[in-house]
């Protein structure tokens, strides 16, 4: 049977590195869509923004999951 630790232990590590692909697809996005329409979903920049700032708040959650389990378990 898997371990509650090793589930917490991956599920933080998938959202460090989810929050770190959507920061660098904001970055991406804000520096290549100025000006141009994603998908019909508004202006490239603008939701480059929203990965930035949320991918930002992914990892740093990630990386808060991942010190809890260290320190707790």
């Amino acid at each position: 049977m898997i371990d509650k630790e090793l589930i917490l232990s991956i599920l933080a590590i998938g959202i460090y590195i989810i929050g770190g692909v959507a920061t660098f697809c904001g970055v991406g996005l804000i520096l290549l869509m100025k000006g141009k329409d994603l998908w019909g979903l508004g202006e490239g920049h603008s939701i480059g923004y929203l990965f930035v700032f949320v991918g930002l708040v992914l990892t740093i959650l990630g990386v808060l999951v991942m010190r809890i389990l260290r320190n707790r378990l």
